[in-house]
């Protein structure tokens, strides 16, 4: 965690390890605040508390039988992550997955996709870094990957 060494607090950067709350403070949002997640097959390492599967996956479709299996055990053990409303950098990597992933956060509802910010794009091949730039208010919002895919990981604004 990189602070300034302004009179304001300011986590300019969050790198989300075993054991982090997964709470980032900004009270000046001239820069974004950056949270790095890395996808492995099937699954975010940081959203399951750091635990690798070890899932291998071919093609989206072994994830969708993984998930089907595991995916709400998992999701109801995973942490959620919480941030406060500002500017933010989610950086994705691909560990070790063979095909091309995404990210996806929006709202955790129909209705709060509408009226809540998201962010998506692919393009995230095999030991990929991509940055998701958002400005987040608050609400509850989900993120995944749809092109790997994971369950639905739980993010809380306020």
């Amino acid at each position: 965690m990189n602070t300034t060494p302004h009179s304001f607090i300011k986590v300019a950067h969050v790198s989300l390890a075993l054991g982090l709350t997964f709470t980032a403070l900004s009270c000046q949002a001239s820069e974004p605040v950056v949270i790095e997640l890395t996808q492995t097959a099937c699954q975010f390492l940081e959203s399951e508390n750091g635990l690798d599967h070890g899932y291998r996956s071919a093609k989206a479709e072994d994830c969708d039988v993984i998930n089907a299996s595991s995916g709400n055990e998992r999701v109801g053990k995973a942490k959620v992550l919480n941030l406060k409303p500002g500017k933010y950098v989610f950086r994705v990597a691909n560990k070790n997955v063979p095909y091309e992933l995404g990210f996806w956060l929006r709202g955790a509802s129909l209705l709060k996709r509408a009226v809540l910010p998201s962010v998506s794009g692919g393009g995230l091949t095999q030991g990929k870094v991509q940055d998701y730039a958002i400005e987040l208010k608050a609400g509850d919002y989900v993120y995944s990957c749809p092109l790997n895919p994971t369950p639905d990981y739980k993010l809380v604004v306020q």
